[in-house]
């Protein structure tokens, strides 16, 4: 049989495992997704027509703020009400391996062992936003399986991690208690793409007034039709972990809603696209400079004040543009 036969009759065994649910297909199919490999690329073309009944959760906010805890607590309530959940943890790339650094969370622990329960860890890739473009594919996979809700946890880069919007159709943005510099330091942009904001630890000094920034910030950011609710948890103890899952509900139900399902549904795939597209032109420039004298010529001119950062960017891009319109 020729290999080309043998990684057809792959793929089509790992495609309709991971559409029965079963849990090895689906791992083998998120290792090719992550490793950007055609038949990961193959894997996602044939699985997105059989997408769109998860619940899909982002949970981002700064380091520090309680998240893996806030997810796992999350994770317990949803399964005490009868779904099944997914879990992507994006963790901080390793410099040297590139592999995630945390792995499995340690606080997560206890759901390896249900079986309504999915977690898969995954470098972030040292992408700006702190969350890998391959998360997104991670998370429509788990959809294809059939598992209900899928939380992705950012690593918590602060006020730039604004990608989980568009991977998630649902964002939980999480502060600290005390952190009163820094939730004011907030760009609009984060507060902007938050569907529900949670000051967790809430039992620590600072709650209160953690709650009243944000609900100061929340009065100048755009948000549409839907207000975001602001919620005190203690995860730790699953404190208002029950109120967070309803208001998730209850803004699924909102998005789902004849009024306003056509509109959020073309916004959140326009996001994606965007985004997407944003990480594959990122990588092709990398790839596209790493052995070109242009970019070493540019960085030479520029150290030495012959010319600015800007022009030489501009000069770049023109490059970079010929080389691929030659392709």
């Amino acid at each position: 049989m020729l290999q080309a036969e043998i990684n057809i009759l792959e793929l089509e065994a790992i495609i309709n495992g991971l559409r029965n649910g079963d849990r090895r297909s689906l791992a083998r199919a998120i290792t090719k997704v992550e490793s950007d490999s055609a038949d990961g690329r193959e894997i996602l073309r044939q699985i997105y027509p059989h997408t769109g009944r998860a619940h899909t959760i982002g949970i981002t906010g700064s380091a520090g703020a309680g998240k893996s805890t806030l997810v796992g607590a999350l994770a317990r309530v949803q399964r005490k009400r009868g779904k099944t959940v997914g879990i992507v943890a994006v963790d901080p790339s390793s410099p040297f391996s590139h592999g995630a650094i945390l792995g499995d969370r340690i606080r997560m622990q206890d759901l390896t062992s249900d079986d309504g329960v999915f977690l898969r860890s995954m470098a972030s890739r040292g992408n700006l936003g702190g969350l890998s473009e391959m998360a997104t594919g991670a998370a429509d996979l788990m959809d294809a399986a059939g598992l209900d809700v899928v939380l992705i946890e950012t690593v918590g880069a602060g006020q730039d991690e604004v990608e989980v919007a568009t991977a998630a159709q649902t964002t939980v943005l999480v502060a600290n208690p005390g952190a009163g510099d820094e939730v004011q330091s907030m760009k609009a942009g984060l507060m902007e793409i938050a569907q529900i904001m949670v000051v967790n630890k809430a039992d620590l000094v600072g709650a209160d007034t953690a709650v009243a920034q944000l609900k100061t910030l929340l009065a100048i950011a755009d948000h549409g039709s839907w207000i975001p609710p602001i919620l005190k948890t203690i995860a730790k103890t699953d404190e208002g972990i029950d109120m967070l899952a309803d208001e998730i509900q209850k803004h699924f139900d909102h998005m789902r809603s004849e009024e306003h399902f056509d509109v959020e549904r073309r916004n959140h795939v326009r996001g994606q696209i965007i985004d997407l597209t944003r990480a594959i032109l990122q990588r092709r420039l990398i790839a596209t400079t790493a052995n070109d004298s242009t970019l070493e010529t540019l960085i030479n001119q520029v150290a030495e004040r012959q010319r600015d950062p800007r022009s030489a960017a501009l000069e770049l891009a023109d490059v970079i543009s010929q080389k691929w319109s030659e392709y």
